[in-house]
């Protein structure tokens, strides 16, 4: 009796295979059919392979929402080189709620604006991939990937030139700031705290020579240091001849969240709008000569997410390439028969038209 439902049970099941079974005695091999299913395996494989790389890569998601953190500080890191002695140039930040920020914790290095054969081969690399920054922006996806993992994470290498003429002051270091708009400046003289507010003492300063705001800004970030992460202003660059330049930029600061396979961190995108013109009140165009760096927070926040194909999808993407080769193999294959069958059958005709019509 089990024998018996066990081949009830078979027949049942191959009275419902919906596929058809064509015997092998009605399949007719050619090497047309093998040449075009070589073919289509070898474009199975390599499809397959192509998309196993893409199941392999990740692509970068962008959400935002508002950000909520008023209370704590902003770090700013920065080092600039300004074409002035550092006797005569002072920096400090002043922001919209009257704090000032002095210039303690910046350091002051007497060094040579000319920089050394090491410095200026890393300005040339920086400088190419600011510009491919500014063209293709898919470019800072690959930033974020490669973040930590050591790629454009030297520090900026120092003058070691031998040359005695240190005429110019390098100013770094990082200072801590509340979560508001303000302004890093350096300006002529150095900073002090006055009854009726903040001021730069510059009155002993009077060889006009020492108005030559002409800087380079090696770096300038704005909260945690992310290895690998290329900030808008590295690298900059503003050359003058005229005494009495003022230099600004106007940043806006984004807090990001980046969030990829191999780290997760809090850190600050900027962009950077610049302006600079002559002070002249002869002209009409007034103003306090010097570097001004004016910076806002964006009230939205970035989150950056790695994202990678799931499995399903993978598997979902794999069998739908392999059917529809298949398919669209067998279907073609068909049409090339069905031509070639048509072109055949006018050719013989032709043929036994032309034997039917010579007179004997």
């Amino acid at each position: 009796m089990n024998k018996l439902r066990r081949r009830s049970t078979i027949n049942l099941v191959k009275e419902l295979d919906a596929f058809p079974k064509v015997p092998e005695s009605y399949v007719e091999t050619s090497a047309f059919g093998g040449t075009v299913s070589l073919i289509v395996f070898i474009l199975m494989a390599l499809l397959t392979i192509s998309e196993f790389f893409v199941y392999q890569d990740s692509w970068m998601k962008y959400e935002y929402e508002v950000d909520t953190d008023f209370t704590s500080k902003l770090k700013i890191k920065i080092d600039i080189t300004v074409a002035m002695k550092c006797a005569r140039v002072g920096a400090d930040v002043l922001d919209v709620a009257g704090a000032v920020i002095a210039s303690k914790e910046l350091k002051y290095d007497d060094v040579s604006f000319e920089p050394s054969p090491k410095k200026k081969m890393w300005y040339q690399i920086l400088h190419q991939i600011q510009n491919r920054l500014r063209e293709e922006h898919s470019l800072q996806d690959v930033l974020f990937k490669s973040a930590l993992k050591g790629y454009f994470s030297d520090p900026v290498p120092q003058n070691d030139s031998t040359s005695n003429s240190q005429n110019s002051c390098r100013i770094h270091g990082q200072i801590f700031v509340n979560k508001v708009a303000g302004n890093f400046h350096i300006i002529l003289g150095k900073p002090i705290d006055t009854i009726k507010g903040h001021a730069h003492f510059a009155s002993l300063i009077r060889n006009e020579a020492a108005l030559n705001f002409s800087h380079r800004i090696d770096h300038l970030s704005f909260g945690n240091d992310v290895p690998g992460h290329i900030n808008p202003l590295d690298g900059t660059e503003k050359m003058t001849l005229e005494q009495n330049m003022l230099f600004q930029y106007f940043v806006t600061v984004v807090p990001t969240k980046l969030h990829t396979s191999d780290v997760s961190l809090n850190m600050h995108q900027f962009s950077v709008t610049e302006q600079e013109r002559l002070v002249s009140n002869e002209k009409g165009s007034r103003g306090v000569s010097g570097i001004f760096i004016k910076y806002k927070l964006s009230p939205l926040m970035v989150r950056v997410t790695e994202v990678h194909m799931p499995f399903s999808v993978f598997l979902v993407r794999l069998c739908g390439i392999i059917g529809g080769i298949f398919s669209t193999s067998g279907l073609v294959h068909r049409l090339i028969g069905y031509f070639v069958d048509i072109v055949c059958c006018q050719f013989r005709l032709g043929a036994d038209q032309s034997e039917e019509v010579v007179p004997d």
